[in-house]
C-alpha cells in the first residue's frame, strides 16, 4: 500500500501543474497581453504605444532626426526609416532591465517583435544606431557591443563612409563616454578613469559613447 504513495502523489502533482497552466499559460511563453502595438514612431530609438506609454530603447542611440529648429544628424532619417519599418504599427514585448524609466519619464526596455526579433539589436546590426554602455541597464551590453563592431568592420549604416576625425579624444573608463579635449567634462576625469584615443573610431570600437554636451549634432 504504501509503495503506492509516491505514484499518487506525481499524478497529484501533475494534475496541478496541467491546471495551473491553463489558468496562468506557460510562464516561459509571452501572452498575448504581452504584446503592445506600436502607434507611433519618434525616430531611430524611440517609440509610443497604443496605451500612450513612450519606450526609449535601452543601451543603444541613434542620430537625431530633425527637431526644435535643429537639422538632422547624419544618418538621422535612416536610421527612423529603419526602425519605423521594423515595429510600427506591429506588436511589440518590452524586456526591463534594472532601470525602467530615463529622466525625461521614458520606459527604457529591450523590444522584441512576435516572431523575436530584437530591434535594439537589429539597428545596431544595421548600423543604424551605436551601443551605449549605462549603468545599471547592462543585461545584452556584449551582444550590442559585438553587433556593433561587426557593422563597423563591414562599413555598413552609419559606418559607411564615416567621417572620422583625428584627436585625441579623452575616455572616461567609468561612464564609456569620450569627449573632446575641451570638454569640461572631459577634463574632469580622474587619472585612474582616465584614457584616450587617437579617432572617434577608436573610442567607438572600444565600447565608448560621445558626450552629447560636446558633440553636438554629429560633431
Amino acid at each position: 500500500m504504501n509503495s503506492l504513495k509516491p505514484r499518487i502523489n506525481l499524478e497529484v502533482l501533475l494534475v496541478f501543474s496541467v491546471t495551473l497552466l491553463g489558468l496562468f499559460g506557460d510562464p516561459f511563453t509571452p501572452s498575448a497581453d504581452s504584446f503592445h502595438t506600436v502607434r507611433w514612431v519618434d525616430d531611430g530609438d524611440t517609440i509610443v504605444l497604443a496605451d500612450g506609454r513612450r519606450v526609449r530603447y535601452t543601451a543603444i542611440n541613434t542620430p537625431e532626426v530633425a527637431h526644435e529648429g535643429r537639422p538632422a544628424e547624419r544618418f538621422g532619417p535612416e536610421a527612423k526609416a529603419s526602425n519605423r519599418k521594423l515595429v510600427h504599427e506591429k506588436k511589440v514585448r518590452l524586456e526591463f532591465d534594472r532601470e525602467k524609466y530615463d529622466q525625461y519619464g521614458r520606459v527604457l526596455a529591450y523590444v522584441f517583435l512576435q516572431d523575436g526579433t530584437f530591434v535594439n539589436a537589429e539597428l545596431a546590426k544595421g548600423g543604424y544606431a551605436y551601443y551605449v554602455f549605462r549603468r545599471p541597464n547592462t543585461k545584452y551590453n556584449p551582444l550590442l557591443l559585438r553587433l556593433q563592431r561587426e557593422a563597423m568592420a563591414k562599413g555598413v549604416g552609419m559606418w559607411g563612409g564615416f567621417a572620422d576625425q583625428k584627436g585625441p579624444y579623452l575616455g572616461n573608463r567609468h561612464s564609456r563616454r569620450f569627449h573632446q579635449m575641451t570638454c569640461s567634462f572631459g577634463k574632469a576625469t580622474s587619472r585612474k578613469h582616465l584614457t584616450t584615443f587617437k579617432t572617434k573610431y577608436d573610442a567607438f570600437w572600444a565600447g565608448y559613447s560621445p558626450c552629447k554636451r560636446c558633440f553636438r549634432h554629429g560633431q
